[in-house]
């Protein structure tokens, strides 16, 4: 095996995909605007949800509420009466409606129990589920203030202080756009080398390969290299424009000890690119046979839900994934400035992992060249 010749046919993989527009485009987008987008579109905590209030008390009590409702969590909130309700809601213009009924602070005084009436539009999943109980909290905290003023109020005897690590604000931008910059690497290793593979063979051009003095080795070595050294470049600019930069991510961990995991697997994955495009017969099979492979790899590798919530034989089946050793791998470095006596049990078995996805890669490449 001949450095030469990998390096030369190295070269020649990146003139072939720099003439490629649709992967050249697919290369930006997957690191620049799907993880933009993808950390910003669906903010899991409450952010400038749509409230409106239908005030039939107009007290000092409904006052505290109406003020109490204020950014970044809602917007301002919008006065409308009992006969808008339903309009707005099916217009989609409102997620929360608040309903004050008369006497209510009357009620109150008097020691009775009076309810408010809360409008949910339940198709906005996430501000549903955390509003409803923001707003909860925010009208018992309102009412409780009201009733006990200018009274001592009760002291809990424990105190429980929360202290948020590593994500103080609680803000979801932080963790997606992470784990979007993890999917991409696994996706766009395996979509360029299973292309290249594809597109010579279409070409003709794996037949001239087959007459030349290299050998199966030096072939999948170059197309490895190559394409590794695109998405590590990429992977390396979306974090410091993108998620650093435009999104104010800060990064924490070794960027070395982080890019050592990226390229370990990036080997597993340009690899496995290279087998479903032996076993693929054309681009379209490949895509079929890349959803089925794809989309449980970024699933259940611990990147979306924790393991921990899946079953134990999920888990111990996705053991042998490199997804889900890289996943904990950059989570730990970029989000907690883990140090390599922590990682190196992923970066172990990223190696492991790597050798052996390479080994059956090459194993079945020299099968479908001869």
């Amino acid at each position: 095996m001949r450095l030469a010749n990998i390096l030369e046919l190295g070269i020649k993989e990146l003139r072939g995909l720099a003439r490629d527009p649709a992967l050249l485009f697919l290369i930006v987008y997957a690191f620049t605007l799907n993880i933009y987008t993808a950390a910003t579109a669906e903010p899991e905590t409450l952010y400038k949800a749509a409230v409106a209030i239908v005030d039939e008390d107009r007290s000092q009590v409904s006052a505290r509420i109406e003020s109490a409702l204020y950014p970044p969590y809602f917007l301002p909130p919008q006065m409308i009466t009992p006969a808008e309700i339903d309009a707005r809601m099916n217009a989609g213009l409102d997620t929360f409606v608040l309903d004050i009924p008369p006497d209510f602070q009357r009620d109150l005084l008097a020691g009775r129990t009076p309810q408010i009436q809360l409008n949910v539009d339940a198709t906005q999943m996430t501000q549903a589920f955390s509003g409803g109980r923001y707003i909860q909290e925010i009208v018992t905290h309102e009412v409780t203030a009201f009733l006990n003023r200018g009274e001592a109020e009760e002291q809990a005897t424990v105190g429980l202080s929360l202290r948020a690590r590593f994500n103080p604000e609680l803000d979801k931008g932080w963790f997606g756009s992470i784990n979007e910059v993890i999917s991409a690497v696994t996706m766009l290793s395996i979509i360029l080398t299973g292309a290249a593979l594809i597109r010579e063979r279409e070409h003709g051009t794996i037949e001239h390969l087959l007459v030349m003095p290299v050998t199966p080795a030096e072939i999948m070595l170059s197309k490895i290299w190559s394409m590794g050294l695109v998405v590590l470049l990429a992977t390396i600019f979306s974090l410091f424009v993108v998620v650093e930069g435009a999104l104010d991510v800060p990064l924490r961990g070794s960027m070395i000890l982080f890019l050592l995991g990226a390229a370990l697997q990036l080997v597993a994955a340009t690899s496995m690119g290279i087998f479903l495009a032996t076993v693929a017969g054309s681009m379209p099979q490949f895509g079929l046979l890349l959803m089925l492979v794809l989309l449980p790899l970024q699933i259940l590798s611990g990147g979306m839900t924790p393991r921990e919530s899946m079953p134990e034989v999920i888990q111990w089946i996705m053991s042998a994934a490199p997804n889900t050793h890289f996943v904990i791998m950059a989570q730990a470095v970029l989000f907690r400035d883990a140090g390599l006596d922590v990682v190196w049990p992923q970066i172990l078995a990223l190696v492991v992992i790597s050798a052996v996805f390479f080994v059956l890669s090459l194993q079945r490449f020299r099968a479908f060249l001869r």
